[in-house]
């Protein structure tokens, strides 16, 4: 807000009243004004004299409005807004100045700008701006190989952003593993989405803890299990190999024995002792640990321990110890009132115990709703107190009830659950135990509860019948699970869901890139009213570049996205997409190995672009090798 005012109150100032600030739309975008006022893919023909009144007249026409984006003040983001102003009484606007400006006519045809420089304030204006657009990118599309030469022989250069080389070039595809790993002194935030082996291999023995921490933290790690381990052995902090070894045991590694023998020697034996992989002949040791928080997490592997290590805890002289003994007794032995009216905290009782048929009966039927919440989840209610339970006149009670595993179809298709279908849905633990089991998954399939039949399409494998079933189903997130996660959901039901979803955080792909989307008679879409379905027509491989450049003026902007992202897009097409109004366009554009190196180089040198342009794979690999070294300077000396 502060800076909106700032910037109406410049304004107004500078002689003008601003009539509203406006997101560009379809407009041509402020970005695209501010490149071509620095010089990179301009037009011909502007002139850069000082903007007299002649021009602004034409650019604020009969009524006096037209369109400025002023440098520092911009309110939106990544993608500025126009502010609309209005002239009081012709002449020159005082807009001139250190910050610099770009203006627009409302029809878009005169483009104004002044912006400063190393020479002083660069001055731009033009007119008849669309057809100088589309000549400025035909001649860019013209350029020959020697003058493509001439343009990397002298990149880097200056001036330049090598801060902002060094955030994107890890994102170049064409960058060879060597530059990565050199990268990873620089800049290691690229690890998120690096699946290269040897760049990993090289990142797991950094010894900058930062860089080892990157592959391991991320969402959708792709270190193998091998990688994991050499992580975990090769960590010199004790806390952070513990660290490294739950997320390993998280992601299913199964660590071998002498690693667990040298976790539980050192310092962090305590927090090594909860490492649910641990071997059985760990755990007599463990459970006569001098430390008592070593005891205690012994007790989470009860069914593990013999009958006088079991005695040994359930006496211990320390409380913690003997409560998690008292505990973990009590799944298999009932606990009596006497025992549960001792407990400081009875919570972990009420969700994990088996109970004394007496007190579990008060208990489900007390006035208490917290207690009966607690109850409600506990997999070791008596069939008698879960139908008490079915009954609850808390709704949240009744919905936790529903989704236990013990009922059967027909007993959980009378419970009064309450349930959001828009809401975040998880899945159910139990049910994903069960995706391997045929016939649990045949039987879940037909459940009248949603999340259930939703976890079932989490399955990566399903039996042909459920996923007939699962792709006919009436919630329609059912189906955009089975889109996501199920190898064996069908092409047809992939391309309805395709027609509303477009790919989620942990599935980004889906269901496009799924093994089974159609991949041929997609161009029977090219005309579609739906803009999703039109982009689909380039993924058909009898699509020509033809059909490229017709995409790539859609109306959509996710069409014209497509056709910006398509190696096949023309040279001059890829330099009219910069000045696309959307920033995703735009953006895809500037990735895109057709673009011109003159204007490739240009968005190099850029502040607002050089990030995304250094992801284009057409650099070459030598330039990349000097922007990688002019980077590494920059951030070395900013440290």
């Amino acid at each position: 807000m502060q800076r909106r005012e700032g910037l109406h109150e410049l304004l107004s100032c500078a002689g003008l009243t601003v009539v509203e600030d406006v997101r560009p739309g379809s407009l041509f975008p402020p970005e695209a004004g501010w490149r071509i006022a620095r010089g990179i893919a301009a037009p011909d023909g502007a002139v850069r004299e000082a903007l007299d009144a002649e021009w602004w007249g034409r650019l604020a026409g009969a009524d006096g409005e037209f369109l400025v984006a002023v440098f520092g003040h911009r309110i939106g983001g990544n993608d500025s807004w126009w502010t609309r102003v209005r002239s009081a009484g012709g002449g020159v606007p005082g807009l001139t100045g250190d910050l610099g400006f770009v203006a627009l006519s409302l029809d878009g045809r005169v483009l104004l700008a002044e912006v400063p420089g190393g020479d002083g304030p660069r001055v731009t204006a033009l007119d008849r701006l669309p057809e100088r657009l589309e000549e400025a990118a035909a001649a860019a599309g013209r350029e020959t190989e020697v003058e493509r030469a001439e343009v990397w022989a002298a990149v880097p250069g200056r001036p330049a952003w090598p801060l902002h080389w060094a955030e994107g070039i890890g994102s170049n595809p064409a960058a060879p593993d060597d530059l990565l790993i050199r990268l990873l002194d620089v800049e290691a935030g690229f690890l998120h989405g690096c699946d290269r082996p040897a760049v990993l291999d090289a990142a797991v023995a950094h010894p900058d803890p930062r860089v080892r921490s990157r592959p391991a933290d991320t969402f959708r790690s792709k270190l193998t299990f091998d990688q994991w381990v050499r992580l975990v052995r090769a960590e010199p902090s004790p806390s952070r190999r513990v660290l490294w070894a739950e997320r390993a045991c998280a992601w299913g590694v199964e660590l071998p024995g002498d690693l667990y023998d040298d976790l539980l020697a050192g310092p962090s034996r305590a927090q090594a002792a909860e490492l649910p992989g641990l071997l059985a002949h760990h755990l007599p040791g463990l459970a006569a640990d001098a430390d008592p928080r070593v005891r205690a997490s012994v007790c989470a592997r009860w069914e593990d321990l013999a009958a006088p290590l079991r005695a040994r805890l359930l006496a211990d002289t320390d409380d913690a110890v003997r409560t998690a003994a008292l505990l973990a007794h009590h799944t298999g032995v009932p606990m009596p009132r006497e025992v549960f009216a001792a407990l400081s905290a009875p919570r972990r009782a009420l969700e994990q115990c088996r109970l004394s048929s007496e007190l579990e009966a008060e208990l489900v039927r007390g006035g208490d709703a917290e207690v009966r919440r607690a109850l409600a989840a506990n997999p070791r209610l008596s069939a008698h107190s879960v139908a008490v339970l079915a009954e609850d006149p808390y709704d949240d009670i009744r919905s936790a009830v529903a989704l236990r595993p013990d009922l059967t179809e027909e007993q959980r298709a009378v419970v009064r659950y309450d349930f959001d279908p828009t809401s975040m849905s998880r899945t159910v633990p139990w049910v994903e135990g069960l995706h391997g089991d045929a016939d649990a998954m045949r039987r879940l399939a037909v459940s009248s509860h949603p999340l259930i039949r939703r976890s079932v399409a989490r399955a990566r494998h399903l039996p042909p019948d459920v996923v007939e079933r699962l792709a006919r189903d009436e919630d329609r997130t059912v189906r955009l699970f089975l889109a996501e996660s199920c190898d064996d959901a069908p092409a047809e039901m992939l391309l309805q869901v395709w027609r509303w979803w477009d790919g989620s955080f942990t599935h980004p792909d889906r269901p496009r890139s799924h093994p089974n989307f159609p991949r041929t008679r997609l161009l029977r879409y090219a005309d579609d009213p739906a803009g999703r379905m039109r982009r689909l027509a380039l993924d058909d491989p009898k699509s020509t570049p033809a059909d490229v450049a017709r995409l790539a003026r859609d109306p959509d902007a996710e069409v014209r996205r497509r056709a910006a992202e398509d190696t096949r897009l023309s040279p001059a097409d890829a330099v009219r997409l910069l000045s696309d109004p959307a920033a995703h366009v735009r953006g895809a554009a500037m990735r895109n190995p057709r673009l011109p190196a003159r204007v490739l180089a240009g968005l190099l040198h850029d502040r607002d672009t050089a990030c995304a342009a250094v992801t284009n794979p057409a650099i070459p690999v030598p330039v990349l090798h000097r922007i990688l070294a002019a980077a590494a300077a920059a951030v070395t000396a900013r440290r």
